[in-house]
């Protein structure tokens, strides 16, 4: 056996040229809105095309926080959830933004599309969170978990369908996605806690747009923190993607029709 094979994979992510959609860049930090189906950083079956690999290739100097797997990273989305993130370019701010979401400091809102409609207009799910006993791949509600405390108001009412915003205090894994599924309003195309739940829809629009959404029906919409080299109070909002448009105005052609 000559000893020949496959070269050894690079310890450290690599830059790759993959587009991002900036909404803000200063000497410090971006705040981008990520589409649906990018990962945050390499990990097993996922070892390149990431967040961290199109952050490499934009900008010359990340935080080493994070690690050589994830650099700048402060916080995370899902792999299918949209929206708003800060990324650090530098350790001071990266230890900064660390600090202030430890702290609640940092204001996070989410626009969910759930099955069901709520009683009231608003509430909150205080619920302890922690992994599932059984699937390791889910999280669920435990007696024992860590705190969690997630916000929600309604935006528009449908038939079988509300469109929520919620507003993470906490910021556990999945949480948003397992407090509604818990309150009896699982997001729509979530492939975890939904399940084919459309089909309890009226036939029409509403429920052909909720049956071929390939993803769960979240978004982080609105980002808002204090920056930390400049002190001031800054706030972004992240258009919704256009799967989720197009979602959207399936559920109101339904809507409109009855």
């Amino acid at each position: 056996c000559s000893g020949v094979g496959p070269p050894p994979a690079p310890a450290e992510a690599q830059p790759q040229n993959i587009p991002l959609d900036i909404l803000h860049e200063d000497g410090d930090l971006l705040v981008l809105n990520k589409p649906a189906g990018l990962v945050i950083h390499p990990a097993a079956g996922n070892p390149d095309g990431t967040l961290v690999n199109a952050l490499l290739h934009h900008c010359s100097d990340l935080s080493g926080i994070g690690g050589v797997e994830r650099p700048g990273i402060v916080h995370r989305l899902d792999k299918d959830t949209t929206g708003a993130m800060v990324v650090a370019k530098n350790d001071r701010t990266h230890a900064a933004l660390s600090l202030a979401f430890s702290r609640r400091e940092v204001s996070k809102t989410y626009l969910a599309l759930a099955y069901g409609v709520p009683q009231t207009s608003e509430g909150v799910v205080d619920e302890p969170i922690d992994r599932h006993p059984s699937d390791r791949m889910r999280m669920a509600v435990r007696p024992d978990g860590s705190p969690a405390r997630t916000l929600w108001e309604i935006r528009e009412r449908f038939e079988g369908l509300t469109l929520l915003a919620c507003r993470l205090i906490t910021g556990r894994t999945h949480q948003i996605r397992v407090h509604l599924a818990h309150s009896g309003h699982a997001i729509v195309g979530d492939p975890i806690y939904a399940g084919r739940q459309w089909k309890n829809l009226p036939p029409g629009p509403a429920q052909a747009a909720c049956r071929r959404f390939p993803r769960q029906a979240l978004h982080a919409w609105r980002l808002e923190f204090d920056h930390p080299g400049r002190g001031q109070r800054m706030g972004f909002e992240a258009p919704l993607p256009e799967d989720f448009q197009s979602l959207l105005q399936g559920v109101r052609s339904s809507a409109a029709r009855a």
